[in-house]
Order: C-alpha cells, then structure tokens, then sequence
C-alpha cells in the first residue's frame, strides 16, 4: 500500500500536511506542560496549609500525651490539646484535598489543551488521508493485472476540470472513443 502520490507535486503537499499535524500535536503538548506546571503552582497553599495542619497535629498531640500523665490534672489538660490536635488533622485534610483538586484541574487542562485542537485537525486531515489512500489502493487495483486504461481514462474525462478538458489537444475524445491510446 503506498501512503503516498507518485507525483512530486502531491508527494509535496500530503508530506507537509502529515508535518504539519506532528509538529501541531507537539505544539500544543507543549502548550498544554506549560499550563500544566503553571497552574500546578497554584498547589503550593494547599500544601503549606496541610503541612501548617500537621505541624498542629504534630505539636498538640506531643502536648496532650504530655500533659495526660500528670496527676490529677492531667485528663482535663489532656482534652482541650487533644482537640487542638483533631483540628490539625482537619486543617490537613483541607489542605491536602485543595491540593488534590489543584492538580485535577491541571490534568485536565492539560488533556482539554491536546485534545481540542489536535482532534480538531485530525478531524479535518484524516478523511483527506484516507480518502486518497482508498483512492490509491482503488488506483493499483484497476492497474494491476491486466490495467483497465479505458476505465480510469473515463473517469479522468469525466472529473477533470473544464480548463484542464480545454487544455488537451483537438480530438482527444473522439480518439478515446476510437480507442486510441
């Protein structure tokens, strides 16, 4: 199966056109890493605040185990730091699921910016792809074997442009009709 014409002037233009679309795909994941590392950014709060959140966590924890063995005052000690210490792990957990939703977004920014306005190219350069590689494969079929000139010479009559039909020499379809070559 050949992928592409024989002629340079097609070879040309299907070569720049499937170029076009790679450097296109490149273009916009490169598009789409950048937007994906600056909005990744924009984490780093959620980050510090869940750190701030464990710190507490950390620090009221250490306080409330402390305070918990000393003798009769120790458990009413103990309550308010171990409180203190729950509200850090809460203060995580927002933090961590700010974070979390930060980079959500940036994943899917990043795949919306790919696959926008690659597919949107695909869409319009697949079908002219294919559409020639079926015609090609059409093509070689008539001309294998035994060539069926007659036929592909009808439908070139029949789809040529009028300027180019003008362009061809006095006679040309009464000889195609005699059977001329």
């Amino acid at each position: 199966m050949r992928l592409y014409a024989d002629r340079p002037d097609h070879r040309t233009r299907q070569l720049a056109a499937d170029l076009g679309l790679v450097a296109w795909a490149v273009l916009w994941v490169l598009v789409a890493r950048a937007v994906h590392g600056a909005v990744l950014v924009l984490a780093e709060p959620g980050l510090a605040v869940a750190d701030l959140g464990r710190s507490i966590s950390d620090s009221m924890g250490t306080a409330a185990g402390v305070t918990d063995g000393m003798p009769l005052v120790g458990d009413e000690l103990a309550a308010p730091f171990g409180a203190l210490s729950e509200a850090g792990g809460s203060v995580t957990g927002a933090g961590q699921d700010a974070s979390d939703a930060v980079h959500t977004l940036a994943t899917v920014l990043a795949v919306v910016l790919v696959l926008l306005p690659v597919g949107w190219l695909l869409l319009r350069w697949l079908p002219w792809r294919l559409g020639w590689l079926r015609e090609a494969r059409a093509t070689d079929r008539l001309l294998g074997g035994v060539p069926d000139l007659e036929l592909l010479a009808a439908r070139a009559m029949a789809t040529a442009p009028l300027s180019r039909l003008a362009r061809l020499p006095a006679g040309t379809g009464a000889g195609w009709r005699g059977g001329g070559p």
